[in-house]
C-alpha cells in the first residue's frame, strides 16, 4: 500500500439493524477501495452508550460478512474517548469551542423569533457574549453547558467526486454542537478525529451529509488534519419515489437473508441503481469492482424496487454454475448432479426452491391426475418405452396424439401434471429422462413413483 492508496471507512451505529441504505454506502466504499487496491475500515460509531448494543454490533458484522464486504481494519469509538477529549481541549485553547447554556425551549423560541424577523433560523451566538461571571451564575443555577464549534462564516469549498464543485457558506448554518450538556459527544467531532487518526483519504456517504461537510472541513483544518476527498451519493427511495425510511425494518439484512435473497444479487442491484449502467445480475463482487466509477453515478435519487430485486435474484440463480451450487446442494441434501441443477435452475426464484424440485424428481410421489385424464394417462403409461432417451418425449407424444386425438394443451398438460404434480417447469423431455421409465409409468398410473 502506497501513500496515495485510498483508505475509506464505513461507520454504522450499533443501535439497530443494517438495512439497504447502509449497505449501499458500505458497498460504494468497498467498490472504490478494492478497485484502487485500497483499504476498507469498519468504524463502529458507538458513542451513544445507552442505545448501542453488542448484539447489534455483532449483527451488522455478520451481515457484512454474509454480503462479502470484508474489512481490513476495525475499531470502536467507545474506546477512543480520551482522543476526543484531547481534540476538544485543543479547540477550546484555540477559542473555537465555546460553552452555551440555552435550553432546548430557549433555542426553539430563538429560532422562531429569527424567522419572524426574516432571518435564517440559526444560532445567534449569544453565548459568545457571556462573561466569566455570567457563565458562573448560570452554572450556579444548575445549568450545564453544551459546546459549539465556532465556524468562520466563510465559504467551505470542495470538489465532490459525485456532485462536482460544492460550496457551503458557513455563515448560513448554526455553529454545530460537538458536546452535549451531559458531556457526551455528538457524531461530528469523533468522526473528524477518527478520520484524521485512521488517515482516511476519501469519505463516501449519502448526500444528506453535504451540509455537514462545510463544518467538518473547518474542524479538520482546526485540528491540523488533512481534509479527505468527499463523495456524496444520492439517497435511496422506493419504487414509488418515496422515502424508504418507514420501511427499513422490512429491508434489513436479516429479513432479506431469511427471505432467501442472494447476497450477490442484492449487491448487483445496489451497485447499479442510480448509475448509467444497466441493472444486471453480476456473478461476483469482483465484476462490480471492475465496473465501478463515480462518473457513472447520477444526481437523481436511486430507486430501490423489491420486485426488481426478486428478478435480479432469479437471474443470478439461472446463471449460477453447478460448481458454485454444488456445496449448497449437498448441504440441503439435493445434489443430484449437474444435469439436475442445469434443468431446474431456470425454474427457481430462491435457492431453497430447488428442494421442491429434488423431491419432485427423486422422491416417490403421486402425480396430479384429473378425473377426465385418468384413462389417457394409463394409456400413456402403456405406450411409454422401457428405454428413455433424449428422443423419447417427442416420439412418445406423437404416438399418443395419433392414438387419442389429443393435441396441444390437452395432450401435454395432463402428462406434465401426472409426472411432476405441477403445471409448469423445465422441459418435459429432460424431466422424463431424469425420472426414467419406472417412476414415470407409476405416476402416470396414479401410483407412487
Amino acid at each position: 500500500m502506497t501513500s496515495s492508496t485510498p483508505i475509506v471507512r464505513f461507520a454504522p451505529s450499533p443501535t439497530g439493524k443494517l438495512h439497504v441504505g447502509n449497505v449501499r454506502t458500505a458497498l460504494m466504499n468497498v467498490l472504490f477501495a478494492r478497485g484502487q487496491d485500497g483499504k476498507f475500515v469498519l468504524r463502529i460509531d458507538d458513542t451513544d452508550l445507552e442505545r448501542s448494543t453488542k448484539a447489534f454490533e455483532d449483527g451488522l458484522k455478520t451481515d457484512l460478512k454474509w454480503l462479502g464486504l470484508d474489512w481490513d481494519d476495525t475499531f470502536n469509538q467507545s474506546a477512543r474517548f480520551s482522543q476526543y477529549e484531547a481534540a476538544a481541549g485543543k479547540l477550546r485553547e484555540a477559542g473555537l469551542l465555546y460553552a452555551c447554556f440555552e435550553t432546548p425551549e430557549e433555542l426553539d423560541k430563538q429560532r422562531k423569533l429569527r424567522r419572524a424577523q426574516g432571518q435564517a433560523p440559526i444560532y445567534n451566538r449569544a453565548a459568545l457574549g457571556l462573561s466569566d461571571d455570567d457563565r458562573a451564575a448560570l452554572e450556579s443555577q444548575g445549568r450545564k453547558p453544551h459546546w459549539r464549534f465556532k465556524l468562520s462564516g466563510e465559504s467551505a469549498s470542495w470538489t465532490d467526486l459525485v456532485r462536482g464543485d460544492q460550496s457551503i457558506d458557513t455563515g448560513s448554518i448554526s455553529d454545530p454542537i460537538l458536546i452535549r450538556d451531559d458531556g457526551s459527544f455528538l457524531y461530528t467531532l469523533p468522526s473528524v478525529v477518527d478520520d484524521i487518526d485512521a488517515k482516511i483519504t476519501h469519505v463516501i456517504r449519502g448526500e444528506d451529509h453535504v451540509t455537514n461537510s462545510g463544518a467538518q472541513i473547518e474542524i479538520f483544518e482546526a485540528l491540523g488534519g488533512p481534509v479527505p476527498q468527499f463523495a456524496h451519493t444520492p439517497l435511496l427511495v422506493g419504487a414509488d419515489g418515496k422515502s424508504l425510511s418507514k420501511r427499513l425494518g422490512s429491508l434489513s439484512m436479516d429479513q432479506l437473508r431469511d427471505q432467501g435473497l442472494e447476497p450477490t444479487a442484492l449487491l448487483s442491484l445496489l451497485g447499479k441503481i442510480g448509475t448509467s449502467d444497466p441493472v444486471e445480475a453480476k456473478p461476483s463482487l469482483d465484476i462490480l469492482i471492475d465496473e465501478f466509477s463515480f462518473d457513472k453515478i447520477g444526481r437523481a435519487p436511486a430507486r430501490f424496487d423489491e420486485a426488481e430485486l426478486a428478478l435480479v435474484n432469479a437471474r443470478y440463480l439461472h446463471d449460477l454454475p453447478y460448481k458454485s451450487a454444488k456445496p449448497r446442494l449437498a448441504e440441503m441434501g439435493a445434489d443430484h448432479g449437474e444435469a439436475f441443477w442445469t434443468l431446474v435452475r431456470a425454474n427457481i426464484e430462491k435457492f431453497r426452491d430447488v428442494a421442491g424440485w429434488a423431491k419432485t424428481l427423486y422422491a416417490p410421489m403421486q402425480g396430479q391426475i384429473d378425473d377426465e385424464d385418468v384413462e389417457f394417462c394409463k394409456e400413456a403409461a402403456d405406450c411409454l418405452p422401457e428405454k428413455i432417451t433424449d428422443e423419447t418425449w417427442g416420439i412418445w407424444t406423437s404416438e399418443l396424439k395419433s392414438k387419442t386425438g389429443r393435441k396441444g394443451r390437452g395432450l401435454f398438460m395432463p402428462l406434465r401434471k401426472a409426472l411432476t404434480g405441477r403445471q409448469n417447469g423445465p422441459a418435459m423431455d429432460e424431466i422424463l429422462l431424469l425420472l426414467g421409465h419406472k417412476a414415470s409409468a407409476a405416476r402416470l398410473r396414479g401410483e407412487k413413483g
